[in-house]
């Protein structure tokens, strides 16, 4: 992977390169180079910043949310199922 910038910011392909990686990034599955370079990348671009944090705020509720809050309309099969799925991905 090399993040270089292109052009003044406007979603240049160092951009879409975080993008694609972002929610490996939040979750620490990348090498250590990798994580430097969009840590890096990071640093001077703010779009990319509101990006990542508002990844990392979804990926943090998400990971609170219960499957016993789910709405009533689902159907009983296919709460269950979700709730299988869920405890699975624990």
């Amino acid at each position: 992977m090399g993040l270089h910038k292109t052009a003044a910011h406007g979603g240049t392909e160092s951009c879409k390169e975080v993008f694609a990686l972002l929610s490996q990034y939040i979750d620490l599955e990348l090498p250590p180079d990798a994580c430097e370079q969009i840590r890096h990348h990071l640093q001077g671009c703010p779009p990319c910043i509101d990006f990542a944090e508002s990844l990392r705020s979804t990926v943090e509720l998400c990971r609170k949310y219960e499957p016993s809050d789910l709405p009533k309309p689902l159907a009983d099969e296919a709460r269950a199922q979700l709730q299988r799925a869920w405890k699975a991905a624990r």
